[in-house]
């Protein structure tokens, strides 16, 4: 059976420039406590323009399991990067509110392989649109586009006006459709196309395709003293 992780995304502003400020600070952390202890088992951090992007990783839905703390030193790592991770959402009061909403997923019907790679898409929406983006998605998904490249998994979370798309693919198709991409050039445009009126680049100015709206990882730490269960 798959094993995949229950992930929350967190979207904040971070001034450009600064990860080498903010990576340090969870490496530090990560290996000083045990995340895992407390169900995290894996986080990715990226950055995007000036946004920074936190994939956090869990055992399982703290709705399910009740471990909703994060680190120990969550205080800690708050003070650290406070001076280069600030609030996204205009209607921030509490960390709560930096935690995107997930509104769609999609997972392929049987066991999919371990080598998996996940990509962090980024872009901007129109407020209120995620009926229509789910919507666009969900006809896309059920076809065999996904299963003929690889797709092993999609999630797509909103945040007042950002789109966070997860995208997992097996590694090996997923290279072959980069080296391939014209065989499927149509059935992208069409999604495209379709999602033109709910989402756009999020800095247009420079953007000249699909690739310029990936999101870049520059910290990554996994749990390698933990396995899941069978």
């Amino acid at each position: 059976m798959t094993f995949r992780p229950f992930r929350n995304v967190i979207v904040c502003h971070m001034v450009p420039g600064s990860e080498d400020k903010v990576g340090p600070v969870f490496d530090h952390y990560d290996r000083a406590t045990r995340p895992q202890d407390l169900g995290v088992i894996g986080r990715i951090l990226l950055s995007h323009e000036d946004l920074y992007l936190h994939v956090i990783e869990r055992k399982e839905d703290p709705a399910v399991s009740g471990q909703r703390r994060g680190l120990p030193a969550f205080q800690a790592i708050a003070e650290a990067i406070a001076p280069y991770v600030t609030p996204y959402p205009s209607y921030w009061e509490n960390p709560s509110h930096s935690v995107a909403k997930e509104f769609y997923r999609w997972l392929p019907e049987g066991d999919v392989p371990e080598d998996r790679e996940l990509t962090v898409i980024v872009q901007r929406m129109k407020p209120g649109a995620e009926p229509d983006i789910a919507r666009v998605f969900t006809d896309s998904d059920a076809g065999g586009l996904p299963t003929e490249t690889g797709v092993t998994g999609r999630w797509l979370y909103s945040i007042d006006d950002v789109f966070v798309h997860l995208l997992e693919q097996d590694v090996e198709k997923a290279a072959a459709v980069r080296a391939n991409h014209e065989s499927h050039r149509p059935a992208f445009a069409k999604v495209m196309h379709e999602l033109s009126p709910y989402v756009s680049p999020y800095q247009p100015e420079g953007w000249q395709g699909p690739k310029d709206s990936v999101a870049t990882v520059f910290y990554r730490w996994q749990a390698d003293d933990w396995k899941p269960e069978g």
